[in-house]
Order: C-alpha cells, then structure tokens, then sequence
C-alpha cells in the first residue's frame, strides 16, 4: 500500500466530538440551512398526508358511492401535490448550495493552513497524503453535512410522522408493526457493523490500486527502460482482482441486508392485512383505513434504512473528519511572534510598507543545531560571518548535510541555541516573508507551473514589465530557448514544466529568480542535472548576476565553486574544513582528497573521450595546484 494511503480504524464506534470541529462551517449558511430544514419538513408532511386522500377517496368516493366535494377534493390534492414537488425541488436545490459552498470553505480552510505550516511538514508528509486531506475528506465531510441532515431529518419526520398516524388510525394494529421495529433496529445494527468493515476494505484496496496508477504513469519512462511493463500489469491486474471480489462480496452483504429489511417490512405488512382483513370484514375498520395504514407501513421501509445508513455514513466520516481536523491542528515548526506579524504582516496581509531594504550582511553567532528528529548536533557553537556581497560555497559528499546551512539562512529551521543576525538584527525579528521575498533559490530539480513560460517568470515578480522579463532571460543566456518555443513567452510548458527538457525549465527558473531580483542567492547543485553547454551558460550566469549579491552554492563539481570567497567542507552532517579553494588545497585535508579524486574522475572521462575520437587531452596535473 502507498505510503500516503492511510489505514483505516479498525473502530466502528460514533463519536460526536469530532462533529463539533466541523459543524462551525455551516454557520454563515444557517439561514440557508434553517428555510431547507423547514422546506423538508414540509415536503415530508406532505408525503404523509398522501394515503389520508387515498383513505377519503376510497371510503367516501368508492365505497360511500358519492362524487360529493370531489372537486375540491382535487384541488386540495393536487395543492398538496404541487406543494411537495415544489418543496423537494427547492430544498434539494439548497442542499447541494450548501454542499458546495461548505466543501469549498473547507477546502480553502485547508489550504489555506498549509500555507502557513513549515518547510518541513512537506519533506515529512506525501503529497497524496496532503492532497486526499484537502480533496477527498472534503468532499465526504461537505456530503455529511448537507446531505446527512437532509436524510436524518426527513426520515425523523417521516418515521414518527407515519407511528403517530397509525397510531391514531388504529392503535392496536399499530402496535403490531412497532413490535417488529426492535428486530429491524437489531439486525440492521449488526449488518451495518459487517458492512463498515467491508467498504472500509474496499477503499483500503482503491488506495492501493490508485497508487499503483500513479506510479505506472508518473514512472512510465523508468518502465520502460527497465522492461518490466508486465510486472507492472500483473501488479495492477492483482489489486484490481482483489477490489473487483471484495467489491462483489460487499454488494452481495449490502444485498442481504436490504433483502432482510424488505422481508421484516413484507411480515408487518402481511400481519397488518392479516388483522386488518379481519377488522374490516367484521365492520370495526374501514377500508380506505386499512388502505392508508398499509401504505404508512410501507412507508417506514425507507427512513428505517436511511437512519441506519446514516449511522454508518457518520461511523466513516468520522474517520475523514478526524483527519482534516488533525492537519488542521498542526502547528508550523516556525513562527512570527506576535510583534513581528503586527509590523510585517502575514503571508495573507504582508504589510511591504514597513520591510526594510535588504543588504546581505550575514552571521552565524554560537550557533548550534540539531533536526527536530534528531539526537545529536549538527552544528555546535558555529561562527561565521559573510559580508554582503560575498559568495560562499558548500561542498561535500552527497548526504554529508550540506543544506543545513542554506536552511537555517532561510529559516526553513531555527537555531536550538545562538543567533543568525541578517543586517546586524537577529532573522526571528523580522518577517519570514520578508526574508523569502529577498532570496532566491534556484534548486536542483527545476520546477516550473502549469502555464505558459511567461506566467512562469512572472511568479518571481508579478508586476514585471516585458522588457524586465526579457532582460531577466538574457541575463541567463535563455533566449534561446524562447526563440525555439512556437508561441515564445505565451507557450504552455505542460503540467510541472515537462513539455521542457531539464536544461530549458533550469535556466527558466534561474531566469525567475533573477527577475525577482533578489539580495541572497541560494543556488542548490542548480547545474548538476544538466549538460555540458547549459552548465557553461549558467556558470556564465552565475559569474556575471552574483556580482554584489550574498550567495550561497551547494555544489557537487568542485570545478564550478574555485571562486568562491569562502568554501565550507560538510562531511557527516558537520563542517570540517573552512576556507578559500587555494587554501584548503594546500592544507591537503579532506577537501584535497575531494578535489583530487573528482579531478581523477574527469580525467579520466575524457581519456575515454579521446579513446573514442575527443581531441582534447586530459591536463597533466590538477589546476590550483
């Protein structure tokens, strides 16, 4: 099963509390709510006031042999008809209102909450996790909430309606049908309980079979090189046998249950004939009486299954409404004080007025660190100051830990002790907004939004001008790309910018950065993951627009941070080594062994170059040296 697709509770018990957390969302609809309630009350009189005409109509009109007051008999009928049609159409109008207007509050809620939580909730958290928590519990939450009560109330109003009735038709033989009541309740309480288990293992194996079709799409070129297309299928073909056999079984319970139910409604029926026969051949029951009792028996069949539906539809919702609730409940890792937010703003309502200009001056004051899941430190009693303007780069093997750094700038983590001082004031008193808006972060796998290219580049600053964007893509040798592209800035780039190789939606979002102009760069192994000539045209980039900036490097070819003012060597999640590349290779240390060992690598590369036709030889020593 994936990973995001929840377990779910083994309980089949209803708690109430969980409803209070959610019930608030109806409140700016009350008034809406209040005309449906009242709306369905009436439509459900309605209903019961049906088999009283056909009572009157055969004991007056048939039986008595009389058309005397029949047609205000009709009027009244089809008043009464109309008034019901009338009723249902508005109210069921009115429940889907606020069916939608409630899923979409709630969904807003929800992202809304996400928006504020932490970098870290993303890395922990799958994105099918977070995306079935604002979607589909939702839906399901927004369907109980309207539908639901549309369902409780009518079948309240119909079930006691039909007993009073009855029972002022005829006590005694109502009676009869309530003493059949009790085994309905019971048994539909324990096919309820077998059902719950049921569905639940259905949507338990739909998880599964939904993520199995996203991974053969998502993973679709891995598939195919790998040429395991029919372990895919026969994976995909097990889970859907599985859903297609607990599916049938589960209809076939669901089928028992509804036949039980009409068997336990035909025996009170048949009982009521019974006796009511025996009434009416014996002159103590009317038959347009005996008529309309039957037709009020009927009539129960429906509510009964309806509440006991019900019961289950709020048993398997609470699960839904727990889970919304509970991200809902989460906390961001870090937050503004209240000082803070009233100056700067929130993300919702940022007040730029009062954002001071950022110059870039950076410092590591006796930092220490360590990760909300971890046990030791990362980082103890660092110093470290960077001038504005200066670039600093992070190397070290892959896992070392090379973005701790990067992350505690940004503020995505806070120090456990010490200060990180930006401009000489300590980053918790300003804004994280205000931080992020003077960073830009351009990382290794480039992601870029459904759209067009232009609508891309205007997320770094969606008040630019044509020329400014124009300028940002020279900036980074990207003309090229928009030249190539038949619509030029006005071309879709396809869901995550995948109508783009990775060098094109690279220098795209590097071009976004640039736009947002920015006072700190981060750049993350930005030129790791694409060829030859896209890294020379970024390097490029990068030589000319760092100039003046703060910037911050996590490289993996040492090649490409030699220039660096300060280099920072990460081995195990701690910094080992610090200083300048010519410095650090005459210490012979451990970036010495990197640095000779990557240029081994090349070299070697280009032996095999040569060996296939290259006509560069490979360089006698390592340059630096």
């Amino acid at each position: 099963m994936d990973n995001w697709a929840e377990k779910e509770p083994e309980t089949v018990k209803l708690k109430f509390f969980g409803l209070g957390k959610i019930l608030p969302y109806i409140k700016p609809y009350r008034k809406t709510a209040a005309l449906l309630c009242v709306l369905l009350v009436g439509d459900s009189l309605c209903s019961l006031a049906v088999p009283l005409f056909q009572r009157y109509a055969i004991d007056v009109f048939i039986a008595g042999r009389s058309l005397s007051g029949f047609p205000a008999f009709v009027a009244l009928f089809l008043a009464v008809l109309v008034s019901q049609m009338v009723f249902g159409g508005v109210w069921a109008r009115l429940a889907i209102n606020i069916e939608m207007f409630v899923g979409r509050d709630l969904k807003r809620t929800g992202f809304n909450h996400l928006q504020t939580l932490s970098f870290t909730y993303f890395n922990q958290n799958a994105v099918g996790y977070i995306h079935a928590r604002v979607m589909n519990d939702t839906n399901r939450i927004a369907s109980m909430l309207s539908w639901g009560v549309v369902d409780s109330l009518w079948s309240l109003v119909t079930l006691l309606g039909s007993f009073g009735i009855m029972l002022r038709l005829h006590w005694k033989l109502a009676l009869i049908v309530i003493a059949i009541m009790p085994f309905a309740i019971v048994i539909g309480s324990l096919f309820q309980k077998k059902l719950i288990a049921w569905n639940r293992r259905v949507r338990e194996i739909n998880s599964r079979i939904t993520g199995n079709f996203n991974e053969g799409i998502t993973g679709a070129k891995t598939t195919k090189t790998l040429v395991i297309e029919g372990k895919i299928d026969g994976e995909f073909r097990a889970a859907t046998a599985e859903m297609h056999s607990t599916a049938v079984r589960t209809s076939r319970f669901s089928a028992l249950f509804i036949s039980t139910t009409t068997f336990l409604t035909v025996l009170s029926i048949s009982l009521v004939l019974y006796y009511g026969g025996q009434l009416t051949r014996e002159g103590l029951m009317l038959i347009g009486t005996l008529s309309a009792f039957t037709s009020y028996a009927l009539s129960l069949i429906n509510p009964i299954q309806n509440l006991a539906g019900l019961l289950t539809e709020l048993i398997t919702t609470q699960v839904n409404i727990e889970r919304f609730t509970r991200l809902l409940a989460t906390k961001p890792d870090i937050t503004d004080r209240p000082e803070v937010v009233a100056k700067y703003g929130d993300v919702f309502a940022p007040k730029r007025e009062n954002w001071e200009p950022i110059k870039g001056d950076i410092e590591f004051r006796d930092v220490s660190f360590r990760y909300p899941d971890g046990t030791e430190n990362v980082l103890e009693h660092f110093s470290l100051h960077v001038p504005a303007g200066a670039c600093v780069a992070i190397v070290g093997e892959t896992g070392a830990g090379k973005s701790t750094l990067v992350n505690l700038v940004c503020r995505f983590y806070e120090p456990s002790e010490g200060q990180i001082l930006l401009d000489g004031r300590d980053t918790r008193e300003r804004s994280q907004l205000w931080l992020h808006e003077n960073i830009g972060y351009v990382l290794q796998s480039p992601h870029l939004f459904s759209g067009s290219v232009r609508e891309n580049l205007l997320y770094g600053r969606p008040d630019a001008t044509d020329e400014e964007i124009a300028a940002a893509v020279r900036a980074v040798s990207a003309e090229g790309i928009i030249e190539r592209l038949e619509q030029g800035y006005d071309t879709d780039v396809g869901e995550s910018g995948d109508l783009l190789s990775t060098g094109e939606k690279q220098l795209l979002s590097f071009a976004r950065a640039i736009l947002a102009n920015p006072r700190i760069f981060v750049l993350d192994e930005a030129t790791s993951s694409v060829d030859t000539l896209t890294e020379q045209l970024i390097q490029r980039a990068i030589e000319r627009l760092l100039s003046g900036r703060t910037s911050f490097l996590i490289a993996h070819r040492l090649s490409t941070i030699r220039r660096a003012d300060l280099i920072l060597v990460v081995r195990a999640g701690k910094i080992v080594e610090q200083g300048s590349h010519e410095e650090l290779l005459a210490r012979r240390g451990y970036y010495h062994a990197l640095y000779t060992q990557q240029y081994e690598e090349e070299a070697t590369s280009e032996l095999l170059e040569r060996a296939l036709g290259a006509a560069a030889p490979p360089p006698a020593s390592p340059p630096g040296e």
